[in-house]
């Protein structure tokens, strides 16, 4: 299987994903083997295509040339699929979709078409084209649905060690039970008055994680040197103010640009992605996407904190919203911050999560039922609300 994918638009896409929606079409297709196409350019050049094979002097959505008559066999060359991306854009906006979702369903289109199936030819084949698009869309979807899973935050079993200045609870051995119990990712912050995590912390927990350690930290040289030296699976950029109880608030990406792009170019440089922790807005996913950021993690601290259902509402429509945008801007997408038993679900079935960072919820529900049963409760919280 070859997907030959060309971005001729001026416009940033997610080609990688894109790309893998391509093949996986091919796949459900049957055509496993086969070779395609596509190219996504603007409306000037896909209304001079138009204009040239098919008489219409206009800008159209998409194009088929297909290199077979009929249904191709397996293992051809099935031709070119040419998208405006421009086009695209504003479909997406009339009819309620993202971005992403209309790129998707109109290289959906254009590969039916390639199949041999024109829905200009009869009123019947319109009809019978229009229910495969329907269908593999909807097979695209289930196959393609991220799987949120659950990060657990520890920094609060080194909070309560550092209240009797002792040797325990120990965070490395509480980071080794969640994982035993469901957890995917490990997380925890080195602050730079080492209120907490303290550095022997942070580089046994390098040596014992086995699923991925995600780093949050402060853009301080001292601090970024010994990210740069333990490696952690990634790095979480989160503002930092000494008399905080925990983060208040997102990263003002847009405000500190040169700052955070210089932590990002060194961290890559080393190979380690970089999440930047922000508040649901457009304009910081933007600036983080400007910075060179691999994921971007929602701020849900309003939306948790809301004091009435109206309001809860509108932050979640905020989160949502940021987070949706971020996804199709080609960023990958966690939340977190202020989460609980009650708060997860809700945010948890929202499609463009990969992961949600949880912990103060997790270790009070522990002093309960345990920490293997806390991290277990909440896993199969994220586990039903993204089925």
């Amino acid at each position: 299987m070859a997907v030959l994918l060309r971005n001729d638009s001026g416009r940033k896409l997610r080609t990688r994903t894109l790309a893998g929606s391509c093949r996986r079409l091919l796949r459900l297709c049957g055509q496993e083997r086969s070779e395609l196409s596509v190219v996504f350019t603007n409306d000037p050049a896909i209304r001079a295509l138009n204009r040239q094979y098919r008489r219409r002097d206009k800008a159209t959505n998409v194009l088929s040339f297909p290199q077979q008559e009929g249904e191709p066999g397996n293992g051809l060359m099935l031709g070119d699929i040419v998208i405006s991306v421009d086009t695209a854009a504003r479909e997406a906006r009339e009819q309620g979709q993202s971005f992403h979702t209309r790129l998707q369903k109109l290289l959906i289109h254009g590969l039916v078409h390639l199949l041999g199936m024109d829905h200009e030819r009869s009123a019947a084949e319109a009809g019978l084209m229009r229910r495969r698009e329907e269908k593999l869309y909807q097979q695209l979807m289930k196959e393609g649905r991220l799987m949120p899973h659950l990060a657990i935050n520890v920094d609060h079993i080194a909070t309560l060690r550092q209240a009797r200045g002792i040797n325990e609870p120990d965070p490395v051995l509480a980071a080794g039970i969640c994982e035993l119990a469901g957890a995917r990712g490990i997380v925890a912050h080195l602050r730079e008055d080492r209120r907490h995590m303290q550095d022997r912390d942070i580089r046994l927990l390098r040596q014992t994680v086995k699923t991925k350690l995600n780093m949050e930290m402060g853009a301080a040289p001292e601090i970024i040197a010994i990210a740069l030296d333990i490696h952690p699976d990634m790095v979480t950029l989160v503002p930092e103010k000494r008399q905080e109880l925990t983060t208040e608030g997102g990263l003002d990406v847009a405000g500190q640009h040169k700052k955070i792009s210089r932590v990002i170019k060194d961290m890559h440089q080393e190979n380690i992605p970089v999440s930047l922790f922000i508040d649901p807005d457009q304009n910081q996913v933007q600036a983080a996407l400007e910075a060179g950021a691999d994921f971007v993690e929602i701020h849900t601290g309003r939306y948790c904190d809301a004091e009435n259902a109206a309001e809860r509402d509108r932050e979640f429509d905020l989160a949502a919203e940021a987070a949706l945008f971020a996804y199709n801007q080609g960023l990958r997408v966690n939340a977190g911050h202020g989460l609980n038993y009650q708060t997860t679900a809700r945010i948890a079935a929202l499609d463009s999560i990969e992961e949600l960072s949880i912990g103060h919820a997790v270790m009070a529900r522990a002093i309960i039922v345990g920490l293997k049963e806390a991290v277990r409760e909440m896993a199969a919280i994220i586990r039903q609300a993204a089925i």
